[in-house]
Protein backbone atom coordinates (compact mmCIF):
# COMPACT_ATOMS: atom_id res chain seq x y z
CA UNK A 1 0.00 0.00 0.00
CA UNK A 2 1.09 3.64 -0.41
CA UNK A 3 3.18 5.10 2.39
CA UNK A 4 0.67 7.89 2.98
CA UNK A 5 -2.87 8.31 1.69
CA UNK A 6 -4.66 11.45 2.84
CA UNK A 7 -8.04 9.96 1.92
CA UNK A 8 -7.56 7.39 4.67
CA UNK A 9 -7.45 9.99 7.45
CA UNK A 10 -11.20 9.77 8.23
CA UNK A 11 -10.88 6.02 8.70
CA UNK A 12 -7.83 6.60 10.89
CA UNK A 13 -9.74 9.01 13.13
CA UNK A 14 -12.60 6.54 13.48
CA UNK A 15 -10.19 3.73 14.35
CA UNK A 16 -8.38 5.95 16.87
CA UNK A 17 -11.59 6.78 18.69
CA UNK A 18 -12.62 3.14 18.56
CA UNK A 19 -9.31 1.95 20.00
CA UNK A 20 -9.56 4.56 22.75
CA UNK A 21 -12.42 2.52 24.19
CA UNK A 22 -9.81 0.09 25.45
CA UNK A 23 -8.75 2.71 28.01
CA UNK A 24 -11.98 2.52 29.98
CA UNK A 25 -10.46 0.06 32.46
CA UNK A 26 -7.65 2.38 33.54
CA UNK A 27 -9.49 4.15 36.41
CA UNK A 28 -10.49 0.81 37.88
CA UNK A 29 -6.90 -0.39 37.70
CA UNK A 30 -5.31 2.75 39.12
CA UNK A 31 -7.65 3.38 42.06
CA UNK A 32 -6.68 0.35 44.22
CA UNK A 33 -2.94 1.03 43.86
CA UNK A 34 -1.55 2.53 47.05
CA UNK A 35 1.86 3.76 45.99
CA UNK A 36 1.27 6.07 43.05
CA UNK A 37 4.68 7.74 43.04
CA UNK A 38 5.94 5.76 40.03
CA UNK A 39 2.56 5.11 38.49
CA UNK A 40 3.23 7.46 35.59
CA UNK A 41 6.43 5.61 34.73
CA UNK A 42 4.70 2.23 34.85
CA UNK A 43 1.88 3.43 32.60
CA UNK A 44 4.39 5.00 30.20
CA UNK A 45 6.26 1.70 29.92
CA UNK A 46 2.98 -0.13 29.43
CA UNK A 47 1.87 2.14 26.61
CA UNK A 48 5.33 2.02 25.05
CA UNK A 49 5.07 -1.76 24.89
CA UNK A 50 1.58 -1.51 23.39
CA UNK A 51 2.84 0.99 20.80
CA UNK A 52 5.68 -1.34 19.82
CA UNK A 53 3.23 -4.19 19.24
CA UNK A 54 0.92 -1.95 17.21
CA UNK A 55 3.80 -0.72 15.06
CA UNK A 56 5.04 -4.27 14.57
CA UNK A 57 1.56 -5.32 13.48
CA UNK A 58 1.18 -2.33 11.15
CA UNK A 59 4.58 -2.58 9.47
CA UNK A 60 4.43 -6.33 8.94
CA UNK A 61 1.00 -5.91 7.36
CA UNK A 62 2.19 -3.05 5.16
CA UNK A 63 5.09 -5.08 3.78
CA UNK A 64 3.23 -8.38 3.50
CA UNK A 65 0.09 -7.27 1.62
CA UNK A 66 -0.38 -5.15 -1.49
CA UNK A 67 -3.84 -4.10 -0.29
CA UNK A 68 -4.94 -3.96 3.33
CA UNK A 69 -8.54 -4.37 4.43
CA UNK A 70 -9.88 -2.06 7.14
CA UNK A 71 -10.38 -5.08 9.37
CA UNK A 72 -6.86 -6.50 9.52
CA UNK A 73 -7.84 -10.13 10.01
CA UNK A 74 -9.72 -10.12 6.68
CA UNK A 75 -6.34 -10.10 4.96
CA UNK A 76 -5.82 -13.67 6.14
CA UNK A 77 -8.62 -15.26 4.13
CA UNK A 78 -7.99 -19.02 4.00
CA UNK A 79 -6.69 -20.30 0.68
CA UNK A 80 -6.02 -23.74 -0.76
CA UNK A 81 -2.88 -24.58 1.10
CA UNK A 82 -1.14 -27.93 1.09
CA UNK A 83 0.51 -27.19 4.40
CA UNK A 84 -2.02 -28.13 7.08
CA UNK A 85 -0.29 -26.04 9.74
CA UNK A 86 -0.45 -22.87 7.63
CA UNK A 87 -4.08 -23.55 6.79
CA UNK A 88 -4.93 -23.89 10.49
CA UNK A 89 -3.12 -20.60 11.18
CA UNK A 90 -5.04 -18.88 8.37
CA UNK A 91 -8.38 -20.08 9.72
CA UNK A 92 -7.41 -19.06 13.24
CA UNK A 93 -6.46 -15.53 12.14
CA UNK A 94 -9.59 -15.16 10.01
CA UNK A 95 -11.82 -16.33 12.86
CA UNK A 96 -9.98 -14.43 15.59
CA UNK A 97 -12.66 -11.67 15.82
CA UNK A 98 -15.27 -14.40 16.21
CA UNK A 99 -13.35 -15.89 19.13
CA UNK A 100 -12.97 -12.55 20.90
CA UNK A 101 -16.58 -11.50 20.36
CA UNK A 102 -17.85 -14.91 21.43
CA UNK A 103 -16.20 -14.45 24.82
CA UNK A 104 -17.00 -10.77 25.38
CA UNK A 105 -20.46 -10.50 23.83
CA UNK A 106 -22.32 -12.52 26.52
CA UNK A 107 -20.75 -10.45 29.30
CA UNK A 108 -21.52 -7.16 27.55
CA UNK A 109 -25.06 -8.30 26.76
CA UNK A 110 -25.75 -9.29 30.36
CA UNK A 111 -24.35 -5.98 31.60
CA UNK A 112 -26.50 -4.02 29.15
CA UNK A 113 -29.59 -6.02 30.08
CA UNK A 114 -29.02 -5.34 33.78
CA UNK A 115 -28.48 -1.63 33.09
CA UNK A 116 -31.70 -1.43 31.09
CA UNK A 117 -33.61 -3.19 33.85
CA UNK A 118 -32.17 -0.80 36.44
CA UNK A 119 -33.14 2.13 34.25
CA UNK A 120 -36.74 1.16 33.53
CA UNK A 121 -37.67 -1.17 36.40
CA UNK A 122 -37.53 -1.08 40.16
CA UNK A 123 -34.84 -3.65 40.90
CA UNK A 124 -35.85 -3.87 44.56
CA UNK A 125 -39.07 -5.62 43.51
CA UNK A 126 -37.95 -7.21 40.27
CA UNK A 127 -39.82 -10.45 41.00
CA UNK A 128 -43.13 -8.61 41.09
CA UNK A 129 -42.99 -7.90 37.35
CA UNK A 130 -44.43 -10.37 34.89
CA UNK A 131 -42.38 -12.98 33.06
CA UNK A 132 -42.23 -11.01 29.80
CA UNK A 133 -40.63 -7.98 31.43
CA UNK A 134 -38.23 -9.97 33.56
CA UNK A 135 -37.06 -12.65 31.15
CA UNK A 136 -37.97 -11.74 27.56
CA UNK A 137 -38.24 -8.02 26.77
CA UNK A 138 -34.86 -6.71 27.90
CA UNK A 139 -32.79 -9.68 26.64
CA UNK A 140 -34.46 -9.34 23.23
CA UNK A 141 -33.84 -5.58 23.16
CA UNK A 142 -30.21 -6.27 24.05
CA UNK A 143 -29.50 -9.06 21.58
CA UNK A 144 -31.72 -8.16 18.60
CA UNK A 145 -29.86 -5.02 17.30
CA UNK A 146 -26.42 -6.71 17.04
CA UNK A 147 -27.94 -9.75 15.34
CA UNK A 148 -29.79 -7.59 12.81
CA UNK A 149 -26.65 -5.59 12.08
CA UNK A 150 -24.56 -8.69 11.48
CA UNK A 151 -27.23 -10.12 9.19
CA UNK A 152 -27.79 -7.07 6.98
CA UNK A 153 -24.45 -5.23 7.17
CA UNK A 154 -21.67 -6.47 4.91
CA UNK A 155 -19.08 -3.69 5.27
CA UNK A 156 -17.70 -4.00 8.79
CA UNK A 157 -15.54 -0.93 8.24
CA UNK A 158 -18.65 1.27 8.16
CA UNK A 159 -19.74 -0.14 11.51
CA UNK A 160 -16.31 0.55 13.00
CA UNK A 161 -16.33 4.11 11.67
CA UNK A 162 -19.88 4.75 12.89
CA UNK A 163 -19.48 3.31 16.39
CA UNK A 164 -15.96 4.65 16.73
CA UNK A 165 -16.83 8.17 15.67
CA UNK A 166 -20.36 8.94 16.83
CA UNK A 167 -20.95 6.63 19.78
CA UNK A 168 -17.28 6.50 20.73
CA UNK A 169 -16.88 10.26 20.62
CA UNK A 170 -19.84 10.80 22.89
CA UNK A 171 -18.94 8.09 25.37
CA UNK A 172 -15.17 8.41 25.40
CA UNK A 173 -14.59 12.12 24.73
CA UNK A 174 -17.57 14.38 25.39
CA UNK A 175 -19.06 12.83 28.52
CA UNK A 176 -15.70 12.35 30.35
CA UNK A 177 -14.58 15.87 29.44
CA UNK A 178 -17.71 17.49 30.83
CA UNK A 179 -17.58 15.25 33.91
CA UNK A 180 -13.96 16.19 34.61
CA UNK A 181 -14.59 19.92 34.19
CA UNK A 182 -17.67 19.73 36.41
CA UNK A 183 -15.85 17.65 39.05
CA UNK A 184 -12.94 20.09 39.18
CA UNK A 185 -15.28 23.02 39.69
CA UNK A 186 -17.12 21.12 42.42
CA UNK A 187 -13.84 20.27 44.19
CA UNK A 188 -12.66 23.87 44.00
CA UNK A 189 -15.91 25.07 45.54
CA UNK A 190 -15.81 22.35 48.19
CA UNK A 191 -12.12 22.36 49.15
CA UNK A 192 -11.02 25.80 48.05
CA UNK A 193 -8.27 26.88 45.69
CA UNK A 194 -5.50 26.58 48.28
CA UNK A 195 -5.47 22.77 48.33
CA UNK A 196 -2.63 21.31 46.25
CA UNK A 197 -2.93 17.78 44.91
CA UNK A 198 0.52 16.35 44.29
CA UNK A 199 -1.02 13.55 42.21
CA UNK A 200 -2.89 15.86 39.87
CA UNK A 201 -2.75 15.14 36.18
CA UNK A 202 -0.30 17.06 33.98
CA UNK A 203 -3.30 17.64 31.69
CA UNK A 204 -5.29 19.50 34.32
CA UNK A 205 -5.27 22.80 32.43
CA UNK A 206 -8.55 23.88 30.87
CA UNK A 207 -6.87 24.06 27.47
CA UNK A 208 -6.66 20.26 27.36
CA UNK A 209 -10.41 19.95 27.80
CA UNK A 210 -10.93 22.39 24.93
CA UNK A 211 -8.45 20.41 22.83
CA UNK A 212 -10.37 17.17 23.45
CA UNK A 213 -13.63 18.82 22.39
CA UNK A 214 -12.04 20.18 19.20
CA UNK A 215 -10.47 16.79 18.50
CA UNK A 216 -13.81 15.02 18.89
CA UNK A 217 -15.49 17.53 16.59
CA UNK A 218 -12.80 17.00 13.95
CA UNK A 219 -13.18 13.21 14.23
CA UNK A 220 -16.93 13.41 13.70
CA UNK A 221 -16.57 15.74 10.70
CA UNK A 222 -13.89 13.66 8.97
CA UNK A 223 -15.66 10.34 9.49
CA UNK A 224 -18.97 11.85 8.34
CA UNK A 225 -17.29 13.08 5.15
CA UNK A 226 -15.75 9.66 4.58
CA UNK A 227 -19.06 7.83 5.04
CA UNK A 228 -20.88 10.24 2.72
CA UNK A 229 -18.20 9.81 0.04
CA UNK A 230 -18.49 6.02 0.24
CA UNK A 231 -22.26 6.15 -0.12
CA UNK A 232 -22.18 8.62 -3.02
Amino acid sequence: PPAFDVTGLPTLFGACVYSFMCHHSLPGLISPIRGKNRLGLHLALDYTLITIFYLLLAFTGAFAFAHLSDLYTLNFVPTDNENIFLEVVEYFLALFPVFTLSTSFPIIAITLRNNLQSLFLDTSRIESYNFVLRKLLFPIVTVAPPLLLTYYLEDIGVLIEFTGSYAGTGIQYLIPTFLVVSARRHCNNLLGLGVVNKYKSPFSHMAWAVFVLLWSLMCVILVSVNISEKNS
